[in-house]
């Protein structure tokens, strides 16, 4: 699971593919965690990116 922000969610949804070999779940992050970083920068993360 990688904590993305706007900017890095291409990076993420490609890490993914690459580390697992499976389509990437991307959803949006709700309000009770935002804030969480980006797994990037140091960025507000607005998504999570897993693998299931």
């Amino acid at each position: 699971m990688i904590y993305s922000c706007e900017e890095h969610v291409d990076i993420a949804l490609e890490s993914i593919v690459i580390e697992y070999e499976t389509f990437p779940v991307l959803d949006k992050i709700s309000v009770d965690k935002l804030s969480t970083t980006c797994g990037f920068c140091e960025k507000q993360a607005v998504y999570v990116v897993a693998n299931k």
